[in-house]
This record gives C-alpha cells, sequence and structure tokens, in this order.
C-alpha cells in the first residue's frame, strides 16, 4: 500500500511539472526578450580594432609554435643520430 501511495505522489508530482511547461516556457521568453534588449552592436571601428588584434594574436602564436617545433623536432633528431651510435 505504501508502494502506491508513493506511485501515485509521484504521477502527481509529474502531472504539476508537466501543467507547469507552458508557464515557464512563457516566462524564459519574456526574460530572454528583455535581456535582447539589453544587447548592442558594437561600432565598426571597435570591431576592426579587435578583429585586428586577433589576427596579430594568432599569426604571433604561429610564429612562437614554428620555433618551437623546429627547436624541438632539431633536438630530437639530433638525439635520434647521435644515440644510435
Amino acid at each position: 500500500m505504501a508502494k502506491t501511495a508513493q506511485l501515485e505522489a509521484r504521477q502527481e508530482g509529474l502531472v504539476a511539472q508537466v501543467k507547469s511547461w507552458p508557464d515557464a516556457t512563457r516566462n524564459f521568453y519574456s526574460e530572454v526578450r528583455n535581456e535582447m534588449r539589453k544587447v548592442t552592436t558594437p561600432p565598426l571601428k571597435e570591431v576592426r580594432a579587435t578583429t585586428a588584434v586577433v589576427i596579430i594574436t594568432v599569426f604571433i602564436f604561429g610564429i612562437y609554435f614554428y620555433a618551437v617545433d623546429a627547436i624541438i623536432g632539431g633536438a630530437l633528431e639530433w638525439v635520434l643520430a647521435h644515440g644510435a651510435k
């Protein structure tokens, strides 16, 4: 009998959850709409500046990783060439 009461309580909880979905969905979209009103588009000058920073940073990291790869690769080749003797 206790199992039946637990099952009924779970079903009632599930029904309550399902009935609350429309209100929760409406509330969610209302909050999204309010937040989207706060969003602003950055000016073109700012977009260009941040894009330039990203491009320069990518090139700097590319050069850095190329140098590190060349150094480690050269060191491994030297070790393998001299270690085989």
